[in-house]
């Protein structure tokens, strides 16, 4: 998703500066000299960073996805699969996750007959969004909320809710509250995205806004806890879900486990 810069080249062994060792031992030299020469390595060094195709937003999409596959990515894909797991289902839906504005756009892409409305919730405040994700915050249809409280939503507002690299930055104390608190605003159906564990993360990444890197868990860690939730497998809606993406022309391999809840 994206690049990771490559790393400035070293100077000299031993982290010394050549500027120095090229002078004479014994020569005295004052705090200004020193200070100039490591206002120059510094300059140097950003020069040559920049350079190498490295740049802020690179940083910035590391840290927002910690490294990971994001399943967010993966919607494009799990569209026509959940209209044909879900059919009338997929009326209203609520996406919850980064990204938000993107899905949104994405089922209303592919809304040929114009029966579906689509609504979004960003877990934390958006950093530069462009014109038509602002729009959509305008109007109302995306929402940047804090998802382990109290969601703005009546119960049964929407069909379907689908949450997509969300939960997995919960702790078990927060996922007590959040995902009883999707199961709520749903009256049909919830669908969980979440991480496989084991997925590979990019050292460089910070940790994402939600204040705590992202804990993949095991589709039986999962389970007990749906259990624990009273919250119950869509069997019907897991078996077309598995019927449409064995009928691709191509196999599916999810990036990403995906739950469907009822």
């Amino acid at each position: 998703m994206s690049r990771r810069p490559n790393a400035p080249r070293r100077f000299a062994d031993g982290g010394s500066f050549p500027f120095v060792s090229a002078l004479h031992p014994k020569a005295r030299r004052s705090p200004l000299f020193f200070g100039v020469v490591i206002v120059g390595t510094l300059l140097i060094l950003g020069y040559l960073y920049r350079g190498s195709g490295g740049s802020n937003s690179d940083v910035s999409a590391l840290s927002r996805y910690d490294g990971r596959v994001s399943c967010t990515q993966e919607f494009p894909i799990l569209i026509p699969m959940l209209r044909k797991a879900y059919g009338d289902s997929m009326k209203k839906v609520l996406h919850v996750g980064p990204e938000s504005c993107s899905v949104i756009s994405q089922l209303l892409d592919n809304n040929d007959d114009n029966s579906t409305e689509a609504w979004g919730i960003e877990p934390y405040e958006m950093d530069d969004p462009d014109s038509s994700c602002r729009n959509l915050v305008q109007r109302g249809i995306v929402r940047v909320a804090d998802i382990k409280f109290h969601l703005p939503y009546r119960s049964k507002s929407f069909s379907l809710v689908i949450a997509s690299d969300a939960v997995d930055y919960l702790s078990p104390r927060y996922l007590n509250r959040t995902v009883p608190e999707l199961a709520r605003l749903s009256a049909d159906g919830l669908v969980v995205l979440s991480g496989y564990p084991g997925q590979r993360k990019v050292k460089v990444a910070e940790l994402p806004k939600f204040g705590r890197p992202a804990k993949y868990r095991t589709s039986s860690w999962w389970i007990r806890f749906f259990v624990q939730t009273n919250l119950e497998e869509n069997e019907v809606a897991t078996k077309k879900f598995e019927q449409a993406a064995a009928k691709k022309k191509k196999a599916y391999r999810p990036g990403c486990q995906v739950f469907h809840l009822k």
